[in-house]
């Protein structure tokens, strides 16, 4: 039998290493777990004093509309203008999604089809790259970083691929896909990067989708511009916002797409056919985050950027120098020289058999992943300083 959207999926690479995780862990082995960006910090208290609230009045557990509560929505059009000077219509400009993944590829499904043809980074998180395929349009990948311009920043680099991919391109792109803090390589851009981005897509007629999961993450002063704050944005682009990293809100599902009111539309008709929204009182602890605990997203960046520093400066010492990451919530780390010919799928698991670290195999995001693993900042500074004593044993090659 044929599965015609999943078919072309590649390998889930990241379940060998979820299998030999919970292999180690059932014989009783400590795994230290960087794997999955799952974040392991608690939501805020008031939204999760809210949600109980709400879920006892029965009329909260009736159908909610898909595109969010209209409070939501006015959440979300704040927090943009306090945070980026953005003014947003909750009306006509924003709808509500069943967190990013879920925005991103239904957002496919409205502007994309068969024939059709989408820019999207490589490497990539996984639903950037399958998004476009479900919708039945091809996939053309554009390096974050160019292997033969390595002195290019990544903005710039991202630029000239997507230049010349835009120019070999059998079929014109109708829609780029970025995201800025990147993952996996934790890449980031500045509001100039963003306004050469625009004045392509208004040239080129192109939609530009910007999924901006780590837009409350930035480190060292670095605040990542939302592409809504370049004149005539809205325009040619959306972008997806989620309270998933901001709040640490992750299995709440509470996500949103803002900006080009044609595009938001679109998606709010598809989803008015697909689902009734998110849970409605997870909806009405959302805006109680925004609203009462917009602080909150300032604690969890403080944790993230401590939690950076313990692991690049342990890495260091162990002879494996990684750059620190402006933004995200993850590092991405170049397999050390005397193990690179392992490949990341090889390095991912001797790191799980021999020094107890789980770690992302760069090959599980695409091309140019392979050569890289990625750690996602989920475990805390003791258990940092622990796996970077396991690695220091496992990796005797660095010694």
């Amino acid at each position: 039998m044929e599965f015609r959207r999943i078919s072309g999926l590649p390998p889930y690479v990241f379940a060998h290493i979820n299998g030999l995780k919970a292999s180690a862990r059932a014989a009783g082995r400590d795994v230290v777990d960087f794997g999955f960006g799952n974040p392991d910090l608690p939501s805020p208290d008031l939204a999760v004093e809210k949600l109980a609230e709400a879920a006892h009045h029965p009329k909260n557990h009736r159908y909610s509309a898909s595109r969010g509560l209209p409070n939501l929505r006015l959440a979300m059009a704040r927090r943009y203008k306090t945070l980026f000077n953005v003014d947003l219509d909750p009306d006509t400009e924003v709808v509500t999604t069943i967190g990013a993944k879920e925005g991103l590829t239904h957002l496919m499904w409205v502007l994309l089809g068969p024939g059709d043809s989408a820019i999207v980074p490589s490497p990539s998180y996984p639903i950037h790259l399958a998004g476009p395929g479900f919708a039945g349009a091809e996939v053309i990948t554009v390096p974050m970083v160019d292997p033969g311009s390595s002195d290019l920043d990544p903005g710039e680099s991202f630029f000239e691929g997507l230049t010349r991919a835009w120019d070999q391109a059998r079929v014109k792109p109708r829609v780029i896909i970025c995201s800025f803090p990147h993952n996996p390589t934790s890449a980031v851009v500045d509001l100039a990067f963003m306004e050469r981005l625009v004045a392509f897509a208004l040239e080129h007629e192109v939609i530009v989708c910007h999924d901006f999961a780590y837009a409350d993450l930035g480190f060292d002063g670095y605040q990542p511009p939302s592409i809504l704050q370049v004149p005539r944005a809205k325009e040619c682009c959306v972008e997806l916002y989620t309270l998933t990293k901001s709040f640490s809100m992750a299995g709440w599902r509470g996500g949103f797409m803002v900006g080009n009111a044609e595009v938001v539309a679109a998606l709010t008709k598809l989803k008015s056919y697909l689902d009734y929204g998110t849970f409605q009182p997870v909806q009405i602890a959302a805006i109680v985050a925004m609203n009462e605990a917009s602080d909150y997203p300032g604690q969890l960046r403080a944790i993230y950027q401590s939690r950076r520093d313990t692991l690049i400066e342990g890495l260091e010492r162990i002879g494996w120098p990684v750059a620190a990451p402006k933004g995200s919530m993850f590092v991405w780390a170049p397999i050390p020289e005397p193990y690179a010919e392992m490949g990341s799928l090889e390095f991912a698991t001797h790191l799980i058999t021999e020094a107890e670290v789980a770690t992302s195999p760069g090959v599980g995001f695409g091309e140019g992943g392979d050569g890289h693993v990625r750690f996602a900042l989920i475990e805390n500074e003791l258990r940092t300083h622990q796996a970077i004593r396991n690695l220091r044993r496992a990796l005797s090659k660095l010694q």
